[in-house]
C-alpha cells in the first residue's frame, strides 16, 4: 500500500474539519458566548447592588437591623465573670467552637488547661473517629450538655484570630432581631504577601466578601456561610436539621437548609477576623477541591428540594437555583474551562470558525473591570518595583483557577 502524501492528508483533514470539527466548534463558541452573557449580567447585578447599598445608600447593618450594646457591656460588667447579683442575665450564653484536625494534641490540651486555670469555662473534647470530618466534629460538639444550654454558637477555624470584642459586636444583632439566624464577619489575611498565589487569593476572596456576600445579605438576606468567623442561633441550626456530612461543604449545606426555613442572614463587613491563606499549591488545591466538588454535589442533592419548597418566595428560589448555584458554581467554571482551554486553542486550528471580538475581549474585560471597581487598592499590583495591570493578572488567575475546578469535577466524578 502506497504511503499517503502530504496533500492527501491535508485534503482529508480539511474535509473532516469542515464537516465535523467546525460545526461542533461553532456550537461550542455560541454556548460559550451565551454563558459569558449570563456571567456578565450576574456580575453586573451583584456589583450594582453592592455599590448602591454600601456606597450610595449607606445601608449599613446597624441601619437595617436593630443593634444596641449589651446591657452588661454598657454597665462595664466582665463578660466572663459577671457580678453574682445579676446571675449573668446581661449576657446570653454563647458556645465558641474551634474544630481542629492535625494539630498537636498535647499543646492544645495544655492551652486549654491554661485558660481553665484563669476560670474560663473551656472544654477539650476528642472524638475516637473522624466520621463526617468537620461536619461530624461540629455535630458531635452540639451533643454535649453544656452546648445544649447555649443560645448562640460562634465557630472559628484553628487559624482564625478574632478580636476580643467580636461577640460584643455580633451577638446584639441576634439578640435584638429574632429573625436572624447567622451573622457572618469578613476574613482578613495575615499572610497575603507570602507569594503571588496568596496575593491573588486575597483579591478573589476580597471580591467574594465585598460583592457576593454583601449583595446577598442586602438583597435576599441570604448567602453561603463561610464555615468560620460566624455566629449562629442554635435554634436555627436545630430547626434546619443540624450539621450534615453528606457533602464537603457542610457550611453551605446548613445555610441553604436554614434559608429554606425562612431564616435571615446578615453579613457584617466592618467586623474582620484575621486568618491565614493556603501558601502552598498542595494546600490550595485541597481547599479548592473541597469547595468546588462540594458545591456541585450539594446543588445536585438539593436542587429539587429548593424548587419544590413552599416556605420561601419564588424570587428567593430563583436566586438560589439560578444565581447562587447555577451561574456562580456551574456556569462560571465550565465557561472558563471551555472558552480558554478548548474553544480558543481549537479556533486557531480551524479557520472556518471565528470568535466575535465582543465575546473574546469585551465581556471578559468588562467582568474584570467590575471586579476591580470593588477592589480599587489592587487595580495595580506592585511586584519587584514593576506595576502590572490588574486585569491581566486577574485574567490569568481566573483561567487557571476555574480550569482547575472543572478538572477536579471531571476527574473525581464530583
Amino acid at each position: 500500500m502506497a504511503p499517503l502524501g502530504a496533500d492527501t492528508v491535508a485534503t482529508a483533514w480539511a474535509a473532516l474539519r469542515a464537516r465535523a470539527v467546525a460545526p461542533a466548534l461553532r456550537a461550542a463558541v455560541w454556548a460559550s458566548l451565551a454563558m459569558s452573557s449570563m456571567l456578565l449580567v450576574e456580575a453586573a447585578c451583584m456589583n450594582l447592588i453592592s455599590l448602591v447599598a454600601v456606597r450610595l445608600l449607606r445601608r449599613r447593618p446597624e441601619r437595617r437591623y436593630k443593634w444596641e450594646p449589651m446591657a452588661g457591656a454598657a454597665a462595664g460588667c466582665d463578660v466572663e465573670d459577671p457580678p453574682a447579683s445579676t446571675d449573668g442575665r446581661e449576657f446570653p450564653r454563647v458556645l465558641v467552637q474551634i474544630p481542629m484536625y492535625n494539630e498537636k494534641e498535647e499543646l492544645v490540651e495544655l492551652e486549654c488547661q491554661d485558660w481553665a486555670s484563669k476560670k474560663i469555662d473551656i472544654k477539650y473534647e476528642v472524638r475516637n473517629n473522624r466520621k463526617g470530618y468537620k461536619a461530624g466534629a461540629l455535630k458531635k460538639g452540639m451533643e454535649h450538655v453544656y452546648a445544649q444550654q447555649c443560645d448562640f454558637i460562634a465557630i472559628f477555624d484553628a487559624d482564625f484570630q478574632p478580636e476580643s470584642d467580636f461577640l460584643l459586636k455580633t451577638i446584639p444583632f441576634l439578640v435584638h432581631n429574632p429573625e436572624i439566624a447567622l451573622v457572618q464577619a469578613r476574613w482578613e489575611f495575615v499572610n497575603y504577601d507570602v507569594c503571588l498565589m496568596t496575593r491573588i487569593q486575597k483579591m478573589s476572596l476580597d471580591y467574594h466578601f465585598k460583592v457576593e456576600q454583601e449583595s446577598g445579605s442586602f438583597m435576599h438576606a441570604f448567602f453561603g456561610f463561610n464555615g468560620t468567623a460566624g455566629v449562629w442561633r442554635v435554634s436555627a441550626i436545630n430547626q434546619s436539621g443540624g450539621w450534615k456530612d453528606r457533602t464537603t461543604v457542610e457550611d453551605m449545606d446548613l445555610a441553604v437548609r436554614a434559608g429554606l426555613k425562612g431564616w435571615e442572614f446578615l453579613y457584617v463587613g466592618d467586623k474582620r477576623v484575621k486568618s491565614e491563606l493556603p501558601s502552598t499549591f498542595k494546600a490550595y488545591r485541597h481547599q479548592q477541591h473541597r469547595w468546588t466538588c462540594g458545591a456541585a454535589n450539594l446543588f445536585r442533592k438539593m436542587g429539587w428540594e429548593i424548587a419544590t419548597n413552599k416556605g420561601v418566595s419564588i424570587w428567593k428560589k430563583y436566586h438560589l437555583l439560578y444565581s447562587f448555584f447555577f451561574v456562580r458554581r456551574v456556569i462560571a467554571p465550565i465557561l472558563t474551562f471551555l472558552l480558554y482551554c478548548v474553544v480558543i486553542p481549537l479556533s486557531a486550528m480551524v479557520p472556518e470558525v471565528t470568535i466575535p471580538v465582543w465575546g473574546l475581549v469585551y465581556i471578559p474585560t468588562a467582568i474584570t473591570i467590575m471586579n476591580a471597581i470593588r477592589n480599587p487598592r489592587y487595580a495595580l499590583f506592585v511586584s519587584s518595583g514593576v506595576q502590572l495591570p490588574m486585569w491581566l493578572l486577574t485574567s490569568f488567575y481566573e483561567l487557571g483557577y476555574f480550569s482547575w475546578q472543572v478538572y477536579v469535577l471531571i476527574y473525581t466524578g464530583g
